[in-house]
């Protein structure tokens, strides 16, 4: 993201000079697709990688500057978050042993960056949402330390006119404020490019557009975010509102967001395209440019520097994009839905899957818009992205399961189009051989991720299920197994309860009873008697920490009161408080609680009532590392 953006802070000239090439680049573009001078008869795939780095504990890592630094290979590149890598490979001839190419270049990083990342202590894990994320991990010290993030994070919150905002409703909802864009970096895809000719491209890109629901649904793997269970696919809601520009003050006029599925086929070129995206979206990012009509007319096909930072702004699940090297410019359709993970099998099987149905496009669905409304596709997509393989799609006016369009229709379309490409035999049996036993088990990512998540011990608090669920994903990953494979596991036996360095949000309560300073302490009773808890801490209506009721500030309260009094809890609450970070270690969090006699820690960031930190958490910490033979003092 941002990866060709200004990093000051750009003149009223600049951005001038900006938009006249940005119109040079578009016209340079249609002159070339006038000339016939856009590559054709070649086919290609390329991908690029994204991964997650996590420490010793399983958390995010701050590490990734210092492990990208360490591996010194052009093929890696910065996320916007530190605990985020890149990896772009190398496009490869679709022909042959074509997926064994490509995987064998990608282990090959991967093992490389496995090596750096251990030895800074660090592991990699791919995976769509990383479920060990926490609220600690959006904060702007994970921001990769580059000057292009910061001034997209200010822009898009300058757009915005305000914080950033998510409403995600799933089997759980999530809803919060935050005041930097780093929600977006928890998204992790995997991200394949489909080379193009000039002459297909409306019709290939409206098809890429019609099978993405399907192909959604069978790839999905990101069920969580900060413990909630959401979508099956919930990076497709979190992306699209983590980085909207659109302000909703300005609700009742229509605004189409920069992260979007799109609102209709396309019916021109590719030129048709990018026209109305300039049209549409103001840019937000400037480059230094270059006049692309002067470097065509002297006999250099040029890059479309200026387009291609534009078209970088505008995040379509299926994005146009090109590429020149001064001598060949080509097309490509990039699928952007693909979540990363779980494992490179996976991957590989799902770019052949998307690969075969992108060239076997039947000839009826040519100028497809006389064969389905736009809307239905969308909403397909939309249906994958909540619900995975347990939907209904609505193909072409006929109503069938995803499992079964999958298998019966367009497998069959994805095996004809790689046989066409001349893919060797053993690729294709191999790699379409696994979308249809994932398939026909239903075991994708998100199934294995939400059916451990829920096994789980009832005592467990989300963010210890969630860096118990991260490890469990590293360990299935080093069996080899495609997820489909992927046996239950007991998610109790991955508990970091006995590990040190393990933090305070991992074991403190989130689901808390809370109480009002204006509230009766009778209600404080009432709560305290029938959930068995000792401990209920006051708020405010902000949500920030004012002080604490303790059952023996009742009992002492009880044995002093006068008769028949009210009394209200700002009246009898402790308010000098000890509170803790949610970052805090574990260890040191045990100490202040046997140092300070305390019973419980709230915890507290920016003021904010997080959750709270027991004597009952304590003491089960400490039965586990004294059942691991771990000192709780190291």
């Amino acid at each position: 993201m941002g990866e060709h953006v200004n990093d000051g802070v750009e003149s009223q000239e600049d951005r001038r000079q900006f938009v006249k090439h940005l119109l040079g680049d578009l016209k340079a573009l249609e002159l070339m697709h006038e000339r016939g001078l856009i590559e054709s008869g070649i086919r290609r795939v390329g991908a690029e990688q994204e991964f997650c780095l996590i420490d010793s504990n399983s958390q995010p890592s701050l590490k990734g500057p210092e492990i990208l630094a360490s591996i010194e290979d052009p093929h890696f590149t910065t996320e916007l978050a530190r605990y985020n890598l890149e990896i772009n490979l190398d496009p490869v001839e679709l022909k042959g042993k074509a997926f064994s190419k490509l995987e064998t270049q990608l282990r090959s990083l991967m093992h490389l960056a496995k090596e750096k990342a251990e030895a800074k202590g660090d592991q990699i894990l791919l995976t769509g949402i990383l479920p060990s994320i926490g609220l600690a991990e959006i904060h702007k010290d994970y921001m990769t330390p580059i000057p292009r993030y910061y001034r997209l994070d200010e822009i898009i919150k300058t757009r915005r006119g305000g914080d950033f905002e998510l409403s995600i409703q799933g089997i759980d909802e999530l809803l919060i404020r935050h005041d930097n864009i780093l929600f977006e970096a928890c998204n992790t895809s995997f991200q394949i490019h489909f080379q193009v000719w000039a002459d297909e491209f409306a019709d290939r890109y409206n098809w890429a557009q019609a099978i993405s629901g399907p192909v959604l649904s069978a790839c999905t793997n990101s069920p969580l975010l900060l413990g909630r269970q959401l979508w099956s696919e919930t990076r497709i809601a979190l992306f699209q509102q983590s980085i909207d520009t659109r302000s909703r003050e300005t609700g009742i006029r229509m605004r189409h967001p920069r992260v979007s599925f799109g609102e209709r086929w396309l019916k021109g070129n590719v030129c048709d395209f990018f026209r109305e995206d300039i049209a549409r979206f103001q840019s937000i990012l400037i480059t230094e440019t270059q006049d692309s009509l002067k470097e065509l007319e002297s006999g250099v096909l040029p890059k479309l520097k200026s387009l291609a930072v534009h078209n970088g702004t505008i995040w379509k699940w299926n994005r146009p994009c090109f590429g020149s090297t001064g001598k060949e410019f080509h097309l490509r359709i990039e699928n952007r839905y693909i979540p990363s993970g779980p494992t490179i099998q996976d991957e590989m099987a799902n770019t052949a899957f998307w690969v075969g149905l992108m060239q076997g496009m039947p000839d009826k669905y040519k100028e497809i818009w006389n064969a389905s409304p736009f809307i239905v596709a969308r909403e397909n997509f939309h249906k994958s992205a909540k619900y995975g393989l347990d939907v209904e799609m609505n193909w072409f006016d006929r109503y069938i399961p995803a499992r079964r369009l999958i298998l019966d229709e367009l497998l069959p379309i994805a095996e004809a189009g790689l046989r066409e490409l001349k893919i060797d035999d053993s690729e294709i049996n191999a790699q379409l051989g696994t979308i249809a036993a994932r398939v026909e088990s239903g075991k994708t990512g998100s199934r294995w991720i939400l059916n451990t998540y829920r096994s789980a011990p009832e005592y467990m608090e989300n963010l210890e299920k969630q860096t118990a669920l991260t490890k469990a994903l590293v360990e299935q990953r080093a069996t080899g197994l495609p997820i489909h494979k992927w046996e239950k596991v007991d998610l109790e036996k991955f508990s970091t309860k006995a590990i040190h360095g393990g933090r305070v949000d991992q074991l403190m309560t989130t689901d808390l009873y809370t109480l009002r300073e204006g509230d009766l302490i009778d209600l404080a009773e009432m709560i305290m008697d029938y959930q068995n808890i000792r401990h209920i801490p006051v708020e405010d209506n902000l949500g920030n920490l004012k002080g604490l009721i303790t059952a023996s500030v009742l009992r002492k309260n009880k044995e002093q009161k006068v008769e028949n009094k009210k009394i209200l809890a700002k009246e009898i609450m402790l308010t000098n408080l000890t509170f803790v970070p949610p970052s805090m270690k574990l260890t040191e969090a045990m100490q202040i609680m046997l140092k300070e006699k305390k019973g419980s820690l709230p915890v507290v960031q920016n003021g904010k009532l997080l959750g709270i930190l027991t004597e009952v958490d304590m003491t089960r910490l400490w039965e586990k590392m004294c059942k691991n033979d771990d000192s709780p003092s190291e």
